[in-house]
């Protein structure tokens, strides 16, 4: 299987249905297409189908082949079981082939032999192979003898390619609707085609990818591109059942974990950043230098504290999905985040490829519903605060699992709108201002859902006008289950010093809640885009996170993340692998020397000299009971830092507040 869950694909469709348009956006990404051609090329006087033709041939980039295979029948089967593993094929189509088989100059044949060895060519076809077919047994059975021939030998055909196939699809008036999917396809019979639930569980997912492994134990070379995709192992936890304390002395009652305003959670290092940002200026490069991504190796550095950080090795995805019910959900799609999400749990669609390519796992979380902001809150309290601490946990088995970094995600029916009414009650926005476009399936631009949305937005606010605006009360009535398990993620990432890449209305809402429970969450998150979306825009610019880059992406929150991760990567890898500059490293060597001179000179300055601080290592604290408190966390500056005034080094090395 390819990275998005299928190797080979049938499309079907009706009379100018869109499938060979559909078929051709399954490709669109390969370098190379090998468009095989296999119907006739008919009458030369009827021009009605000389142009549907050429209208085929215009739609073909200038980069794909063409393969006709017209002349036999036979030899399509032929041309599939020859394509190499690194090929894209594209059939189109199986009516045209048919129409060629029953053509009486081919004739007598064995029509049934030469539609199981195309079905045996496609099963055992390596290359990545798209193959598009006329659907019409939907129709009336025809009244002419050729015509239920016909019917019946494409009937035939359709049936032999879908049960070899990966997956198979249908199109309807161009909407897409997937019958077989890899995660839906193992164990059916012959000529059987299984139908695709709303949802699609992870644990079947996880059963599809571990189905293909051999039975000697190794998985098949096709499936290693698809991400680790994981199950949430917590949830709320039940009244009365305590949860162990975190990482931080924080308030724990008998139920579990409190999450209040004023919480006492770690800063990243404030010497590691700019030592390691001044010693890129040393590093051996032939130009200026990394430019504005010399932030990312100081952010990368301070959350790491050591000013030589590592690259983000290992990567997790967090996949919010929540929708949000009445006006603020207007424009989008009944079930469309649903499928969404069964998409990433079955590990297909944007995202998942994108996980797959950089190597992150990808878990996605189901949030709680939010009721009609315009009507009532979104979440009753106690909601809440199973949310927030539903996060933090999944934060914290991020970094017990070792993860060196988080991407937040999300996907849900009114996230702008619940966005939009969380930055008009935390930062004065008006939301028409916060409020992106609404762009239908089509790509058209939806004013009247998008007036809708504000419509519920300001009635949201006119409800809440006497309500009060701390974190928890604004998650309640307008933030919804989504933005409040992101603010959990937040929170119990920055306990835990884990840095979070944000990507969209749901983590920057999630961050304006934050700033109030703890405004050191901040401090941990870094947005590579902002998409152009003027919630994140406006977010980003009170939270003082500056977008690293201006790709204006809009593939769906935490995709653009993941399409900036590898350059963020690359950059973080080239800082730690570069020696310094030949002058610098004859200065480093010459103040070394001298030292070592001033040293054999005088024999007591050895007991002066203070020993080399350790390396960084992982940062861990012990968890403290509820009577416990920690000190507060004082920095160690650099030897031959000046210490502020009015201050004094203790004993220990510290510096005194």
């Amino acid at each position: 299987m390819s990275v998005d869950g299928w190797n080979t694909v049938l499309v079907l469709g009706g009379i100018r249905s869109g499938k060979s348009e559909f078929a051709e956006s399954l490709v669109a990404d390969a370098p190379t297409v090998r468009y095989v051609a296999t119907s006739a090329a008919g009458d030369p006087t009827d021009a009605e189908w000389a142009a549907r033709l050429e209208a085929h041939r215009d739609r073909r980039p200038g980069g794909w082949t063409t393969e006709e295979t017209a002349d036999d029948p036979r030899r399509l089967a032929d041309v599939v079981a020859s394509a190499r593993p690194n090929e894209t094929l594209l059939v189109d189509d199986l009516g045209g082939w048919v129409t060629v088989l029953l053509d009486p100059a081919h004739q007598p044949a064995d029509d049934t032999a030469t539609v199981a060895e195309l079905a045996d060519a496609v099963r055992a076809c390596p290359a990545r192979l798209v193959v598009v077919s006329p659907e019409v047994g939907l129709s009336l059975v025809p009244t002419t003898p050729l015509g239920r021939a016909f019917t019946d030998a494409l009937g035939a055909a359709n049936r032999a390619v879908a049960d070899a196939c990966d997956a198979v699809v249908l199109v309807v008036a161009g909407q897409a609707c997937w019958l077989k999917t890899p995660a839906a396809s193992s164990g059916t019979g012959a000529g059987a085609v299984t139908a695709v639930p709303a949802t699609v569980p992870a644990a079947a997912a996880q059963a599809a990818v571990a189905a293909t492994a051999t039975p000697g134990g190794a998985r098949d070379d096709r499936a290693a591109a698809l991400p680790e995709v994981l199950t949430p192992t917590t949830a709320p936890e039940p009244a009365g059942v305590p949860w162990a304390a975190p990482t931080m002395a924080l308030p724990v009652v008998a139920t579990g974990l409190v999450i209040q305003p004023g919480m006492e959670l770690p800063m990243p290092d404030e010497y590691a950043g700019p030592q390691a940002q001044e010693r890129l200026a040393t590093l051996d490069v032939p130009g200026a230098g990394l430019g504005v991504l010399e932030r990312v190796v100081g952010f990368a550095a301070a959350t790491q504290g050591t000013p030589t950080p590592a690259s983000w090795d290992s990567v997790r995805v967090l996949l919010l999905h929540g929708d949000h019910a009445g006006g603020a959900a207007a424009g989008s799609p009944p079930g469309e985040s649903a499928r969404r999400a069964a998409q990433a749990r079955a590990g297909q669609g944007v995202l998942a490829r994108l996980a797959a390519e950089s190597g992150a796992s990808l878990q996605v979380v189901e949030t709680p519903a939010s009721e009609a902001i315009e009507d009532l809150p979104a979440l009753d309290h106690e909601q809440v605060e199973q949310a927030l601490r539903y996060g933090w946990r999944l934060a914290e088995e991020a970094a017990e699992a070792g993860v060196r970094l988080l991407v937040l995600a999300a996907c849900g029916a009114g996230t702008d709108a619940a966005a939009a009414a969380v930055l008009a009650a935390t930062a004065g926005a008006e939301p028409p201002a916060v409020l992106g476009r609404v762009v239908t399936a089509g790509g058209e631009i939806d004013d009247a859902a998008w007036m809708r949305r504000c419509a519920a937005v300001r009635d949201a606010l006119h409800r809440t006008r006497r309500s009060p605006r701390d974190a928890k009360d604004v998650l309640a009535e307008l933030g919804g289950g989504d933005i409040a398990v992101a603010t959990g993620v937040l929170l119990g990432a920055t306990a835990r010093r884990l840095p979070v890449l944000l990507d969209g209305p749901v983590g920057l809402a999630a961050g304006m809640v934050s700033r109030d429970l703890a405004g050191q969450a901040r401090h941990w998150c870094l947005l590579a885009d902002h998409g152009g979306h003027p919630a994140v825009r406006l977010a980003a610019d009170v939270l003082g996170l500056d977008p690293l880059l201006d790709l204006r992406l809009d593939l769906g929150e935490g995709a653009n993340a993941l399409t900036a991760l590898p350059l963020l990567r690359s950059v973080l890898s080239l800082a730690a692998a570069l020696p310094a500059r030949p002058d610098q490293q004859h200065a480093a060597d010459a103040d070394a020397t001298a030292s070592a001179d001033d040293a054999a000179g005088d024999p007591d300055a050895a007991a002066f000299v203070e020993p080399e601080p350790a390396g960084p290592g992982p940062a861990t604290t012990a968890p403290l009971s509820p009577t416990e408190h920690a000190p507060p966390a004082v920095p160690t500056p650099p030897a031959g830092a000046a210490e502020p005034t009015g201050s004094e080094p203790d004993p220990a090395g510290r510096r005194a507040d």
